[in-house]
């Protein structure tokens, strides 16, 4: 595993608000995988209702709150796939 995607996982841990009872994945490119569900983060290659997938500059521009993740998607750097719905109620959770 990843020491990376640890800490990642670890910082979206502290963003979350505890609002989020859906599951999601965001897939580093190259790297892996963490998945987000009413437990928190945790790095894990698990079915979710929603993947989003990033490279790693992405990714950690978007944790830092550097990059706003619908910014992402529409300039085509972030790929979802699965249900829009719970991407949203993702983004909502960590704001």
């Amino acid at each position: 595993m990843s020491d990376t995607l640890e800490q990642a996982a670890a910082t979206l841990n502290e963003k979350m608000d505890g609002g989020f009872d859906s599951t999601a994945k965001f897939e580093i490119t190259d790297m892996g995988s963490i998945i987000l569900d009413a437990n928190g983060a945790r790095v894990s290659d698990d079915d979710a209702e929603v993947t989003m997938t990033a490279d790693a500059e992405t990714f950690q521009e978007i944790l830092s709150g550097e990059l706003n993740p619908t910014a992402a998607f529409m300039g085509g750097k972030l790929t979802i796939d699965g249900d829009m719905g719970v991407a949203m109620q993702l983004a909502q959770a960590l704001s």
